[in-house]
């Protein structure tokens, strides 16, 4: 059975910090491309960051806005995958979705929110 578990959401204050873990099983990891989404209330969903697989150097990409203040990163032994997001702002509150893809076939975890706020 497929599962991708977020956690470590929460409120925090402009300028903070928060770590992001996603864990997955049910298939496997090392092989799959993992992003970061988020849905901002009355936005659609959108990219924030991507690794792709071990086996392609584990690159990433970065959207525009969160580019120097989010890290993503992986630990394939530990079947998960991370958010580092460091400066946060305001704009950046949403709920954060891990999904893992490969050859056409997708997965999506439930979800967890982010609220930053004074």
């Amino acid at each position: 059975q497929v599962q991708l578990v977020e956690s470590g959401g929460g409120l925090v204050q402009p300028g903070g910090s928060l770590r992001l873990s996603c864990v997955v099983s049910g298939f496997t990891f090392s092989t799959y491309v993992m992003s970061w989404y988020r849905q901002a209330p009355g936005k659609e969903r959108e990219s924030v960051a991507v690794i792709t697989s071990a086996s392609t150097g584990s690159s990433t990409i970065y959207a525009d806005s969160v580019k120097g203040r989010f890290t993503i990163s992986r630990d394939n032994a530990k079947n998960t995958v991370y958010l580092q997001m460091n400066s946060l702002k305001p704009e950046d509150t949403a709920v954060y979705y891990c999904k893992a893809g490969r050859g056409g076939l997708y997965y999506w975890g439930q979800g967890t929110q982010v609220t930053v706020s004074s």
